[in-house]
């Protein structure tokens, strides 16, 4: 089981309705099962410092099949992944707003998003999830 363009077409786009619905503009990226990049889209004024942050919040989800915001949790001083974030290049995200994508109970990549608060960004990605 795959992610195709167009999957990533339909998770962005929902993704960026809940953006426009709660006026905040996103960094909106979605990964395959291997973690590589199937499509970005930064919207109209999202910050380009969270262009490589959404990406490296899918690519989170996907190589701990987990959403960032539970790693992040996780990864507090005494918590059991603390210090995860310096790990792989230091590409672990451990902040909310990426979430795998499952078919049929198999993790098949993950979206995610970056440009508003935690909140923000965990709604939208979430709304990007749904329509998988």
């Amino acid at each position: 089981m795959t992610l195709t363009l167009d999957d990533a077409r339909r998770i962005i786009a929902a993704a960026e309705a809940r953006a426009d619905e709660i006026g905040q503009p996103m960094n909106i990226a979605v990964v395959d099962a291997g973690g590589n990049l199937i499509s970005h889209v930064r919207q109209d004024g999202a910050w380009i410092g969270s262009i490589d942050i959404s990406i490296s919040k899918a690519w989170t989800s996907r190589a701990f099949d987990i959403e960032t915001k539970d790693l992040g949790e996780n990864a507090q001083p005494g918590q059991q992944f603390f210090g995860i974030h310096t790990t792989n290049g230091g590409r672990v995200a451990i902040f909310a707003g990426g979430v795998p994508l499952s078919r049929e109970g198999a993790v098949v990549g993950a979206v995610g998003v970056s440009g508003g608060s935690g909140e923000q960004d965990q709604s939208v990605a979430e709304a990007g999830a749904a329509a998988l």
